[in-house]
């Protein structure tokens, strides 16, 4: 077996000292001229996912770049997921490039550009994306809202820590989620239950790891694997669901039903069934009301 060997850490370390499987995504932005820019990125991941009142992305990139000019004046973006396809992956690189203004590298460009329905004001969206997040950036963490567009030559200190200029030449923009959209076979897939044949097309990207090359593999029909969850026995479900409200009891049996929700997250849909049973006047959850209360859960999840 091969040993382990260490490797000297250095600046963009996770293309430079590593191997780290991203996603590729155009970044779409408001130009002083109005129109939408693109530009491509990898370094843009989940940030709050859940305990806040809102969702958010987090994107890494050059304080300096069109992108990020352009999040400073107008603070909109769409993150638009491409899928796996040479000629789009070929212009994802295309429009990567540094130095080019937006008239030059979207004379030209492969996307299709379609209206945001959130308003004229904010950037277009791909139409060949399988899936675009519309965000805000929220520049009122870490007083973000005082860094201003305009120093295409390097910000000077103080700077921030994860929001807004922090660094000579780099942004951290935590982005607000304002909608999800998805191509309807896949929002149908995510609604409905998930399948291998279901996924998107999606490519993964290891950055810029040469002077001639971006690297990155094709999409592969994704494997599943059965979650090896450990059940909580039936004790322990009444005992949390006796916990969660006086009025709202849980029968034997509907304690037997919930067995298979892991022991992490079993008070928080406790709750939230308790809360549902109320809302539909229910006292007692046995199987009959606990069948209501999935249909009204599913419901929910759909809207």
């Amino acid at each position: 077996m091969d040993e382990l060997k260490e490797l000297r850490i250095v600046d963009n370390f996770y293309q430079t000292s590593a191997f780290f499987p991203m996603p590729t995504v155009l970044a779409g932005t408001v130009a002083e001229n109005g129109k939408t820019n693109l530009g491509a990125y990898s370094l843009c991941f989940p940030y709050y996912v859940a305990g806040k009142d809102y969702y958010a992305m987090i994107l890494e990139c050059r304080n300096n770049s069109n992108t990020a000019q352009n999040i400073l004046r107008k603070k909109t973006v769409s993150l638009n997921f491409i899928p796996d396809r040479k000629k789009y992956f070929r212009e994802a690189v295309r429009l990567g490039f540094p130095g080019d203004g937006t008239e030059e590298k979207m004379k030209n460009c492969l996307f299709t550009l379609i209206d945001s329905p959130l308003g004229a004001d904010r950037p277009k969206l791909i139409a060949e994306s399988f899936q675009v997040f519309e965000c805000t950036w929220d520049d009122s963490l870490e007083s973000a809202y005082l860094d201003k567009a305009g120093n295409l030559e390097g910000y000077e200190p103080p700077y921030r820590n994860f929001n807004g200029i922090t660094s000579k030449f780099g942004a951290h923009f935590i982005l607000k989620i304002d909608k999800i959209r998805m191509k309807e076979k896949y929002r149908n897939a995510i609604i409905g239950g998930v399948k291998g044949s279901a996924f998107p097309a999606v490519p993964v990207d290891y950055g810029y790891r040469d002077s001639t090359n971006f690297w990155y593999s094709p999409f592969k029909k994704p494997r599943a694997e059965k979650v090896q969850a450990k059940e909580a026995d039936v004790q322990t479900v009444k005992y949390a669901a006796s916990r969660i409200d006086p009025d709202v009891k849980f029968t034997d049996e509907a304690c037997r039903k919930l067995t298979k929700i892991p022991r992490i997250f079993l008070k928080a849909a406790l709750t939230q069934m308790v809360q549902i049973a109320k809302e539909e006047n229910i006292s007692l959850i046995d199987e009959a009301a606990l069948g209501i209360i999935n249909d009204k859960r599913r419901k929910e999840k759909k809207k």
